[in-house]
């Protein structure tokens, strides 16, 4: 009875991610539906999933980074250059894609005022001003607000600090970052359990009338997000490898698209990227 226990728990815990997620969302509008009181009382795991994710990702980018850059041997190849044009060039073409359809299709939402005043900057001086500072901000700062651009320029200057170190602290920074990484995965697992308490409770409190108001903005979201997955990118992928795309296209929406589409963390995603990388035989 013991084994017959741990082994469905254990199927429960490596069985897929997406069909669980599925699961969940199901089982989120149906709980909203039949009982509005206890949809609302389960929105407590997905405040909790959500915190979980935006405590350990800042964790998880500056220990990537710094094992990363420790590790990296002088004059090794790092087939980086060509990664940041491929990214340069899919957002542009992201970005010209939504500007397009948001005339093509223009959209319409009614949004409650918010109570906080919000002073946008007043020149690019105050918006350089800005990174500047948010650049040199304390790295103990940076990690509980979420500075992304601190925590990377702390973890940048880390890494190539760290580079002179003993082979035997560069290992342990990479053990480290594994040892974050796997506990990223264990949050990520969590994911069917945290979306189905976001959509009952976003569901019990807005009401389904709510989802409606957002069926065409959402249409156009995911149109433009098929059109950038199925169109644009696979002809980038054609331009590199000079072969069918789809094949690999597809390979990468089912396993790592998805899970990024669900659970809305780019940080969160970068452990199903790297396993991803591993089993395609990626360096």
């Amino acid at each position: 009875m013991q084994k017959t226990l741990s082994s469905r728990l254990g199927a429960l815990f490596t069985g897929s991610l997406v069909k669980q997620i599925m699961v969940g969302l199901i089982a989120g509008v149906a709980l909203a539906w039949i009982s509005r009181d206890a949809a609302l009382a389960v929105g407590l795991l997905g405040e909790l999933f959500v915190s979980a994710l935006k405590a350990v990702a800042p964790l998880l980018v500056l220990m990537l980074v710094i094992a990363s850059i420790a590790n990296h041997q002088q004059g090794q190849k790092s087939n980086i250059r060509p990664i940041i044009v491929l990214y340069l060039l899919s957002t542009f073409f992201a970005a010209v894609v939504a500007v397009v359809f948001s005339h093509l299709v223009p959209q319409t939402l009614t949004l409650a005022a918010g109570s906080t005043e919000i002073t946008p900057p007043s020149g690019i001086t105050e918006v350089l001003r800005g990174l500047l500072m948010s650049m040199v901000a304390n790295p103990i700062t940076a990690l509980m607000n979420a500075n992304y651009i601190g925590i990377l320029v702390w973890a940048v200057g880390l890494g190539l600090a760290f580079r002179h170190s003993s082979d035997t602290t560069r290992t342990l920074l990479n053990d480290a970052s594994h040892a974050v990484t796997w506990l990223v995965r264990c949050v990520i697992r969590c994911a069917p359990v945290g979306i189905f308490g976001l959509v009952a409770s976003i569901l019990a409190s807005t009401g389904f009338g709510a989802l409606w108001q957002y069926a065409h903005l959402l249409t156009l979201l995911i149109g433009c997000m098929l059109l950038m997955a199925l169109v644009v990118n696979p002809l980038l992928v054609f331009s590199k490898i000079r072969r069918n795309p789809y094949p690999l296209v597809f390979t990468c929406l089912r396993e790592s698209g998805v899970t990024a589409f669900f659970t809305r963390s780019s940080a969160a995603n970068i452990p199903v990227n790297m396993a991803l990388a591993k089993r395609l035989g990626l360096d």
